[in-house]
């Protein structure tokens, strides 16, 4: 990422995409506002609404716009359940585009009701191939598809890297992480001995280069397995995209579920934060999503652009009001959007 000087102004997208997205992320907005931080906001378009009134999910005015900013909050985009002709995630092009080839999921202990205590994992998940580089086909009179896994050596060293580098800050800035620093590389080389074997080889190479920290490897089937049993003893776990994809949810649903996971997409240039949850068209308009996972994101994204301090008042702030209240539905609470952000600004100090 570039480099970024205190107080110089930071310029940050903010695409809300689809149903709830329009509602979360000008909630993180008067966030943002409320800290009087020096940020100029630019409101982009993208998604399955986008392509329905453009033709286009993810314009090319929206990357343009994006070739200008430091970074970029999404919210989240609706998807058809079948192939509609000429539309695609927007969200994996803008990871295609950009390079975002790191999605980093902090999996962090919520003091709610569900949320397993002591958890505190980062994944690190690949971003760019595996099966999500979306080379499909029907064959055989259309009797059978196929689609291709792409794994290079290339992505499999810099997402390792981005693992190890991730090990080191967290036990350098986080004196609350009582245990070792420890990276767990998930594959399953032993069925899949060529792309995951790619992946297992790369990953180990680079570990040489981080004497410092211990490093170990799950089996995927074996990880999910012990990820639910002792999702405790993880620190930072690195996996393929697919892999990675799968685990982040499952884990996410140990520390309270999906309407508090945040993450980032992040490359060397460029960082795109998003809620990990979808666009909950069932609820969307009726103002009672769950703010959080948005908020967080936000707090992800300040972290990249150099504004540590005003994340972690952010991130305090959301704690305290997991403890203590208001909660949406998803929590077992009965307040709105606005209520629970009102609360979160309240308590920024």
């Amino acid at each position: 990422m570039n480099r970024l000087a205190d107080g110089e102004l930071r310029r940050v997208a903010l695409i809300p995409g689809d149903g709830i997205g329009r509602e979360v992320v000008p909630a993180a907005r008067q966030v943002l506002e409320a800290l009087a931080l020096p940020i100029e906001f630019v409101e982009l378009e993208a998604g399955w609404e986008t392509f329905q009134r453009t033709g286009a999910a993810l314009p090319e005015a929206t990357v343009a716009a994006l070739q200008n900013c430091h970074g970029a909050l999404f919210g989240a985009v609706s998807s058809p359940s079948h192939r509609v002709e000429g539309y695609s995630s927007p969200i994996i092009a803008l990871r295609k585009r950009f390079d975002l080839y790191a999605n980093l999921r902090p999996i962090v202990s919520a003091p709610v009701p569900g949320s397993q205590p002591k958890v505190d994992m980062l994944i690190v998940r690949e971003n760019t191939e595996c099966l999500y580089v979306k080379q499909e086909q029907l064959v055989d009179n259309g009797e059978k598809a196929i689609a291709q896994r792409v794994i290079t050596r290339r992505a499999s060293e810099r997402i390792a890297r981005m693992a190890f580098d991730r090990a080191r800050l967290r036990h350098s800035h986080l004196q609350f992480l009582a245990r070792p620093s420890l990276v767990t590389i998930v594959h399953k080389a032993n069925v899949l001995s060529i792309s995951d074997g790619l992946f297992r080889e790369s990953a180990l190479r680079i570990a040489q280069a981080y004497a410092d920290i211990p490093v170990e490897e799950q089996l995927v089937d074996s990880m999910i397995y012990r990820l639910i049993l002792e999702p405790q003893r993880y620190d930072v776990v690195v996996a393929p995209n697919l892999y990675g994809d799968i685990i982040s949810d499952a884990a996410a649903a140990l520390v309270g579920g999906l309407g508090l996971a945040p993450s980032a997409n992040v490359g060397d240039q460029f960082v795109v934060a998003e809620p990990v949850h979808g666009s909950a068209p069932d609820i969307a308009g009726h103002g009672i999503a769950n703010p959080v996972a948005t908020i967080l994101a936000t707090a992800l994204l300040l972290e990249t652009l150099a504004m540590s301090e005003a994340a972690s008042a952010i991130q305090q702030a959301v704690q305290q009001v997991l403890a203590e209240g208001p909660h949406t539905r998803d929590l077992g609470g009965k307040a709105k959007t606005a209520e629970v952000t009102q609360a979160i600004i309240q308590r920024l100090g």
